[in-house]
């Protein structure tokens, strides 16, 4: 009984939605993350069919799967899990997206007794992929690592200075160079060094926040702007990235090491976007020069 108690908690302190249904698509059970996620408390809906008109699921192309598609009834069906994305009926009455798992339920002697619905809000994903759809569609991201190109590069940037002239907003811009990259072309291919842009880019691009900017300059070089943050807090920001990167890999040449130095400056209020860059650039230039696979900032600068 202590353990029943101990794992209804923990699910019901689980980010995702979690329910269960008998078979005749009764809801049994209903946790917090189904709560938050749908707008709906437990009390409203247990014992109500989930057919009834209650999340009102539905796909891409607008078809209700209530009563045709259901992914529930068809794991209750014929025992086997489902996967979909979708869209849920929220009580306050818009539509979500969701990512939904669907398994079924075995009693004792293994007979199908219900079935669980895992899901999970995917709204911030979706917009994700309608924005790169939408710079795309700019001619503004690099097709090759996804980053931003450099004319988006050079819009951002300008977008950031002005926001620190009218708030007063830090601003910090990483101007980030692959280590040895021409030896990677020469020794392995074209390929492989498409392959390492890419890794470079998805890296960055996983580790940065969602309102960081992450341009490709040019060739093996990328810029990364970081918002509200200075002094340490950046430097900190700075070492995770250039961190990252040393401990990713490359599956097409297995061994190689992929390094990045790393040049960092503070926007100013008289910077132009042809100011900050140079100084980045300059700081940059400064790391290589130190070694390699290091990142130097304005605390270093005069250092020698």
């Amino acid at each position: 009984m202590q353990d029943d108690c101990f794992y209804k908690d923990l699910i019901d302190h689980l980010t995702e939605g979690i329910y269960f249904l008998d078979r005749e698509r009764r809801i049994t059970y209903w946790n917090g993350g189904a709560e938050k996620l749908t707008g709906y408390p437990a009390e409203e809906v247990l014992g109500r069919c989930c057919a009834d008109g209650l999340l009102q699921h539905m796909d891409r192309g607008g078809r209700l799967l209530c009563h045709d598609g259901c992914p529930m009834q068809a794991a209750m069906t014929d025992g086997r899990e489902r996967e979909a994305e979708i869209f849920l009926h929220h009580k306050a009455g818009h539509r979500v997206p969701i990512t939904v798992r669907a398994v079924p339920i075995l009693g004792a002697g293994g007979e199908i007794v219900g079935a669980a619905e895992i899901f999970n809000d995917i709204s911030s994903q979706v917009r994700a992929e309608e924005r790169i759809r939408e710079l795309e569609a700019l001619s503004l991201i690099d097709p090759l690592t996804g980053a931003g190109n450099r004319r988006y590069a050079e819009i951002s940037v300008a977008s950031r200075l002005s926001e620190k002239k009218r708030f007063g907003l830090p601003v910090g811009l990483l101007f980030v160079d692959l280590d040895r990259f021409k030896s990677v072309n020469d020794r392995f291919g074209h390929a492989a060094g498409d392959e390492v842009l890419r890794v470079v880019g998805r890296t960055l691009a996983a580790a940065s926040r969602a309102n960081d900017f992450l341009g490709r300059w040019g060739g093996e070089e990328f810029i990364v702007l970081i918002g509200g943050l200075e002094g340490r807090r950046l430097r900190n920001a700075e070492n995770r990235l250039r961190t990252l990167i040393a401990r990713s890999s490359v599956p097409s040449v297995p061994g190689l090491e992929v390094t990045v130095s790393v040049g960092v400056t503070e926007a100013r209020s008289d910077d132009s976007v042809e100011s900050l860059v140079a100084r980045a650039d300059q700081r940059m230039y400064e790391a290589k020069r130190h070694g390699r696979n290091r990142v130097f900032d304005d605390s270093d600068a005069g250092k020698g």
